[in-house]
């Protein structure tokens, strides 16, 4: 019933950072020249470079004359005047706690008064946001605060508060009190639209939950959650836990294409007179995978990293057992059936015929790719024709090809693509970044900069704390933490909670303090809000004096884009009630928006932004090609969904039920290039705990971002009517609406709106279309 957000990572290259000086010297070189690199002519005008957009630059490229904080003003963490130490944060949960349990009497009261049955959505989404408001918190901190003592006390409130949450989701007496407002007709009729999806999320959270089953049961759901959750993180571990080395004799790599590493190699070898020892995604197996002629030492490779032990085996497969128990146990055929079953996909056959469709239509450019890898191949070894293309071939035959932009742009600096970013974010929605000082005891880190999201007619509407440098200790990849979602505070009407009752009132003074530091009134907006906060956490190279301002690959400026989509859906998605706000929707149409702002990058137009000095679009011809493998590796991804779709079946509890068994037999029937034996590679498919049942989500929300990329928004980028029509579309209800409903509005395509099987089938076609280039896209 009463849920925390998720966050959205994805890994990362490591970095590599050019000397400032050169970058400025051939950025500068570019945008005099018009950026004529590719036949540039100028097209329309754009706005400006504000100050807050060049403040940008300085503040990441420039962090030491940046906005760091302001030692004449002290807080505490995230300006909550409390959080100064780590105590605080225990006895902040302490306080929640007393307030969640008489807001929860309030709740078990309602029936006594019609007006209080009238606040049960009201008041139940307030007991949602009173705990998740310290648990996203705790989440961040015990994520990125260097400090463990505040680690630790972020645990404990996690831990804590979760606890009280569970009990609070399988709780009778709250769910016959929804139930109650639910079957009242004249209340059903005086609630709005958005009050109505929040109570249905938690009517389904309550049913998902074993609320109407017997105590008996409903200690055994408790338990079987509680197995999954330490199975889950077992399994993690097991992710990330390195694989043992590969032994490799020096001669089995004679003849390496790569001639530098490889021949760091062989010298090493010749010179310690023993085998080389080269663990699974190192630098050096990256390199035999893409170098090595004698496939021998690219099998060994593969294989090791491939592999798995019989415990992290075991782990999983009692984890997808314990799922099924649980699934059967409320009633559900499977875990797959009860997880979609409030979700876009709506059921695993859907989604089923959703993969099926893409392989399906992938297939021939799969097949395509292939034959030019064995024929690569077969020159290469002189085989008889067409010899098969193994696993291990793959990077040798068709070596990945690092993103590129679509024209040539000089090295593009952190500092640069936030002022980009903000000035697209001008053009569409009238919304800008201004970067802010954070006062003493603001951030957990000195590397962690403010910026305030800025309305041109509301004023500030949220915050985004950017932690972007790497760290030790600190978690890799990228992530988009919702520390705080919006929601309408004026109505709570909190005097009725009694909380004159308790005892000692200062036992409860730190959790309305923290919570009084959340609202605001907008202009030209009606009430009081809480206004969002979220967190960038990324792990790109720290500028210094030495090497100048941080530089960013292709694909980082890719996943910086990404992210910035969520944390404007965050700023954008201001709802009256939490539980819909922003990010807080289905999870197969979360990633809508964060992957349609990567498309932006595929425009001439947008790029020209990178200059802040310009004030017109470039218009080139594009000088990118597309990765003639790329099909191999969507096809494989479709394979993915399809392995975890099998996984969280009824099949998993059959006694013969084995994961490796299954996966050889997917890749062996539906995919083409056969699986190896001996390998395990389910055990490093970490999706399976966190999106169990839902990875065809990113193949979902790509093909619909693609259509939404392709449809609005690709002829003129930086229309400001395209982009409000797009947020009153889409972004401003964040989960408060059916999905279908805002992608049938914004493609203007009614054929969607129901989001049965047959629109599935669509959006499939759609990704084909759009990432393949077969006939029908537009």
């Amino acid at each position: 019933m009463l849920r925390t957000a998720a966050r959205n990572a994805r890994p990362k290259l490591p970095l590599r950072i050019p000397k400032v000086q050169r970058c400025l010297l051939e950025k500068d070189a570019f945008w005099l020249s018009g950026g004529r690199r590719s036949a540039v002519t100028q097209a329309a005008s754009t706005i400006p470079a504000s100050v807050d957009d060049r403040a940008l630059i300085t503040l990441f490229d420039e962090p030491r004359s940046g906005f760091s904080s302001s030692p004449w003003q002290h807080t505490g963490l995230f300006g909550h005047p409390s959080l100064t130490h780590p105590r605080a944060l225990i006895s902040l949960t302490n306080a929640t706690l007393l307030r969640a349990q008489k807001l929860t009497d309030r709740i078990l009261r309602a029936r006594e008064s019609r007006n209080e049955l009238l606040k049960v959505v009201k008041n139940l989404d307030r007991l949602s946001d009173l705990l998740c408001g310290v648990i996203d918190l705790s989440e961040l901190v015990r994520n990125a605060h260097p400090d463990r003592v505040w680690a630790d006390a972020a645990n404990h409130a996690y831990e804590a508060l979760c606890e009280f949450m569970n009990v609070l989701n399988t709780h009778v007496g709250l769910y016959e009190v929804l139930k109650a407002v639910l079957s009242d007709k004249d209340i059903m009729n005086s609630i709005g639209p958005e009050a109505l999806q929040t109570a249905l999320i938690f009517w389904r959270d309550f049913e998902k939950s074993a609320i109407n089953l017997p105590p008996a049961q409903r200690d055994r759901f408790v338990a079987l959650s509680t197995e999954i959750l330490v199975l889950g993180r077992e399994f993690q571990r097991g992710v990330v836990t390195p694989r043992p080395p590969v032994s490799i004799k020096p001669e089995e790599l004679s003849g390496l294409k790569d001639q530098g590493m490889g021949v760091r190699l062989k010298l090493q070898a010749r010179f310690t007179n023993r085998d080389l020892l080269v663990y699974p995604g190192s630098l050096q197996a990256q390199m035999i995978m893409r170098a090595a002629p004698d496939e021998e030492p690219r099998r060994r490779v593969y294989v090791a990293a491939n592999s798995s032990t019989p415990d992290q085996v075991n782990i999983l497969e009692t984890m997808l057992k314990r799922r099924a128990e649980l699934s059967q146990l409320v009633g559900s055929e499977s875990f797959a059936h009860l997880t979609l079953d409030d979700k876009m996909a709506k059921s695993p056959e859907n989604v089923n015929h959703f993969l099926n469709a893409l392989m399906d239509h992938t297939a021939p450019a799969v097949k395509g790719a292939l034959r030019s890898l064995s024929l690569r191949k077969q020159e290469h070894l002189n085989t008889h024709p067409f010899p098969i293309i193994q696993a291990w071939d793959r990077d040798f035959y068709c070596p990945p090809e690092p993103p590129a932009p679509p024209v040539s742009l000089p090295p593009l600096t952190l500092g640069t693509v936030f002022m980009a970013l903000s000035r697209l974010f001008r053009h569409l929605y009238g919304i800008s970044l201004r970067p802010v000082h954070a006062a003493s005891g603001e951030v957990w880190h000195t590397d962690v900069q403010k910026l305030e999201v800025v309305d041109e007619t509301q004023g500030v509407i949220g915050w985004i704390y950017a932690d972007l440098f790497a760290r030790k200790g600190k978690p890799g990849g990228a992530a988009h933490y919702t520390v705080r979602c919006s929601r309408r505070t004026d109505d709570d009407d909190e005097s009725a909670d009694r909380l004159e009752q308790i005892l000692d009132p200062r036992s409860i003074q730190e959790s309305l303090e923290f919570e009084a530091v959340k609202r605001h009134r907008l202009p030209q907006q009606e009430g009081v809000y809480q206004l969002p906060l979220v967190v960038l956490l990324c792990e790109f190279a720290r500028p210094s004096i030495s090497r100048g301002a941080t530089v960013l690959q292709w694909h980082e400026v890719n996943t910086l884009f990404h992210e910035m989509g969520h944390a404007l859906h965050s700023m954008i998605g201001r709802t009256e009630y939490q539980n819909v706000a922003g990010t807080r929707c289905a999870t197969d149409f979360v990633e809508l928006p964060s992957i349609l702002m990567e498309h932006f990058l595929n425009s001439p137009t947008v790029l020209s932004l990178f200059n802040p000095d310009s004030t017109t679009s470039l218009a080139q011809s594009p000088n990118h090609h597309i990765d003639p493998c790329h099909a191999i590796d969507t096809y494989q991804q479709i394979l993915l969904a399809a392995l975890d779709q099998i996984y969280h079946s009824a099949a998993v509890l059959d006694r013969t039920f084995d994961t490796t068994s299954e996966y050889a037999k997917l890749q062996n029937t539906r995919g083409m290039i056969p699986y190896v034996s001996g390998t395990s590679f389910q055990t490093q498919f970490g999706h399976l705990f966190g999106y169990g049942a839902t990875y065809y989500s990113y193949l979902l929300d790509r093909a619909i971002a693609s259509r939404v990329w392709g449809n609005v928004f690709s002829k003129d980028p930086l229309s400001r009517q395209l982009g409000e029509r797009y947020k009153d579309e889409v972004l401003r209800y964040g989960g408060g609406r059916d999905p279908w409903k805002m992608v049938s509005a914004i493609l203007n395509s009614p054929e969607l709106e129901s989001g049965d099987a047959e629109a599935m089938r669509i959006v499939g076609r759609w990704r084909i279309e759009d990432e393949v280039g077969l006939p029908g896209r537009h």
